[in-house]
């Protein structure tokens, strides 16, 4: 008993260290699994630089934080819309038609540097710019870079992120997957194409008063936007390759000096193909496979 009694105030203190230990060990598991997406283990196809808090922004938003009142803003004007209408035979022609045309469109990696006319770029990107939008706010900025010297930055950039994805955000299941596409992270394309579309989501706008306006599904409507372009792009007989490099955001909005309320979304080199341009033996699903009749 005089044993024990001798070994109490030890037993004790080693238990507290022991829980004291516990409680360090728990806090610091606690601070892991709370870091942000891009400090732990996340899916490695997760942009992290297109995550953000924009759809919840404005949630209690008002005068008091800089965001817009909807009060404030004028009531829009209803007006008639007749659109024409297409006989049964004729619709059925044109939706033919438009199919063959869209079923032409490939992703291009070997473009031409011949030089396409500017006015046909800004008009595709107008066509673009008739996406619907939530709320209509139109949430998207489309950056054209033409200069030699620019496209060379921005490849730069790209290539240096893109090895980085290759070799270990991607993962060994997604290389595997493209490596019949044959495609790494050289882009040629970026230095060759007569034009470069950068397409940034805008995650609220700026009024010319300063304040705030919540953009809601700013990445869906942006992503629509993209859709009509591409097929804007195939309508005038020009290719692209659709390219989401991962992570290169941050660096490609400041090298084009766009605002910090603007995100990239997708970089789409554009141009006629190279004389010897090649695509890969693709099939597309046939209609049964792709829609549900209810």
């Amino acid at each position: 008993m005089a044993l024990l009694s001798g070994l109490t105030p030890v037993l004790l203190a080693l238990l507290c260290l022991v829980v004291g230990f516990l409680l360090l060990r728990s806090r610091e598991t606690s601070k892991t699994t709370s870091r942000k997406p891009s400090e732990g283990k996340e899916r490695p196809w997760v942009d992290q630089d297109l995550q953000d808090d924009s759809e919840t922004t404005a949630a209690g938003g008002g005068e008091d934080d800089g965001w817009v009142d909807p009060a404030e803003e004028e009531d829009l004007a209803h007006v008639p819309y007749s659109p024409r209408r297409y006989s049964e035979e004729s619709m059925l022609q044109r939706s033919t038609d438009f199919y063959r045309l869209m079923n032409q469109r490939r992703s291009v990696r070997f473009l031409s540097p011949e030089p396409v006319p500017r006015d046909v770029i800004d008009r595709v990107v107008h066509t673009a710019g008739t996406a619907p939008s939530g709320a209509h706010t139109e949430p998207w900025t489309f950056v054209v870079v033409s200069d030699p010297e620019m496209k060379h930055r921005v490849r730069l950039i790209v290539e240096e992120e893109e090895e980085v994805n290759y070799r270990q955000r991607m993962g060994d299941k997604w290389v595997q997957d493209l490596a019949r596409l044959r495609t790494n992270w050289i882009k040629e394309y970026l230095d060759v194409a007569p034009y470069l579309i950068l397409i940034f989501k805008q995650t609220y706008g700026i009024l010319p008063n300063g304040k705030k306006k919540t953009h809601y599904y700013n990445e869906i409507s942006v992503s629509i936007s993209c859709g009509i372009l591409l097929a804007a792009l195939q309508n005038v007989g020009l290719v692209t390759v659709t390219s989401t490099p991962l992570n290169c955001g941050p660096q490609l909005r400041l090298l084009l000096n766009r605002p910090a309320n603007e995100k990239l979304l997708m970089l789409l080199p554009v141009g006629y193909p190279a004389a010897d341009a090649t695509v890969p033996d693709l099939k597309r699903k046939n209609v049964e496979d792709i829609m549900v009749h209810v």
